[in-house]
């Protein structure tokens, strides 16, 4: 074999337009590093996209029938995220429908096969016209109750395949399709057809976070990598729920969340961990070490069963469960270990803009 020199500046460019891209999972393929994106125009240019292999905007809606980008604001913000390509040409870039509170009318436009075919001739048209690279469908959720007074019928399941076979049908194979799936064991047993969806899509995306959420009474952790005796929701078991039903893992995305849950009136017995509580608060990652301090009475935890961190103020009564540097760390090796597509993450302007998760992430992946 004969040796290749190449000049110092030239393998600087090389690393650095292509960073993920020389970390691969078992198998070969990149690991895909995706970022959801709720900020406005200006915030992207602080984050570091070069460690980035997609980003997906939040949200755009429906309108009648059609996939709607709300306002120009949004126009702009996707024209810019667009233009990060400059900084990272292997940048892909994803409009994402719906979200938690965004998907009220799916349920009904989705029910019928013109409702189907003009969603999907309307992606076509929006990812033509703003050169973006597929769609994520976040609709939470279908066939199984999701956000309260939202619609959703048994019938969704099927009509959640029908729509993924007419976006893939109008997209063909050049736009990615990604939808977002709840980390639970209703939506993984209940909400869509596995096996019907595994050769339409690139990725599925599991919300392993919220775990326990606004609605949740009992604290536990948001977004565990592994289940424990009293919790038994985490990445690891929908993982392998998938893996059980024969769904391919090289298009498992598990979840990261860059925000804390807290609760109050939480006693203390078990530093706070599996007790009675009330919802308080969510905390961006960007103010959490300057809000859950240990000058503030916050002692802190490291739950090695589940990978998981949570904090507890006695003083106070308040509980604290959120993804720190040790557990993004481990859900990033988990990804290499299991040969899954990668890891994603909700939302990038929640983290600092350096020495964050993201860069935790990337470092894990290049160490």
């Amino acid at each position: 074999m004969r040796a290749i020199f190449l000049p110092l500046s030239c393998l600087f460019c090389l690393l650095y337009i292509c960073p993920i891209a020389a970390c691969a999972q078992k198998g070969g393929a990149p690991v895909t590093v995706i970022a959801y994106y709720s900020g406005n125009v200006n915030q992207i240019d602080s984050y570091p996209v070069e460690k980035l292999t997609h980003i997906i905007y939040s949200f755009c809606h429906l309108k009648g029938n059609r996939l709607n980008v709300d306002n120009a604001g949004d126009t702009a913000t996707i024209h810019k995220l667009v233009s990060m390509k400059k900084r990272n040409p292997v940048l892909k870039v994803m409009l994402s429908l719906g979200g938690w509170g965004g998907c009220k009318p799916c349920s009904d436009v989705f029910a019928t096969g013109q409702g189907r075919l003009d969603f999907a001739s309307s992606v076509k048209e929006i990812n033509n016209y703003f050169k973006t690279d597929g769609i994520d469908l976040d609709w939470e959720y279908p066939a199984i109750p999701g956000h309260p007074g939202h619609p959703y019928r048994e019938e969704d399941r099927p009509n959640f395949t029908a729509l993924v076979k007419a976006l893939r049908d109008s997209l063909g194979k050049n736009n990615e399709i990604s939808f977002a799936a709840g980390g639970f064991p209703v939506f993984l047993e209940q909400a869509v057809e596995w096996d019907k969806l595994a050769p339409l899509i690139d990725r599925v995306n599991l919300m392993s976070y919220d775990l326990v959420n606004g609605f949740s009474t009992v604290t536990g952790h948001h977004t565990p990598l592994y289940s424990t005796s009293k919790q038994v929701e985490s990445a690891d078991q929908a993982v392998k729920y998938l893996a059980g039903i024969g769904f391919p893992l090289s298009k498992v995305v598990i979840g990261a969340a860059f925000y804390a849950r807290t609760w109050e009136q939480v006693d203390g017995t078990n530093n706070g961990l599996y007790q009675s509580g009330k919802f308080k608060s969510f905390v961006p990652y960007s103010i959490f070490r300057s809000t859950i301090t240990t000058e503030k009475g916050y002692r802190f935890f490291q739950d090695k069963e589940a990978g998981a961190a949570y904090a507890y103020n006695p003083k106070e009564k308040i509980f604290a469960t959120y993804d720190d540097m040790n557990s993004v760390a481990a859900k990033t090796k988990y990804v290499k270990e299991k040969g899954l597509n990668g890891i994603m993450f909700w939302e990038l302007t929640l983290d600092i803009t350096s020495g964050g998760l993201l860069d935790k992430i990337y470092s894990t992946l290049h160490p």
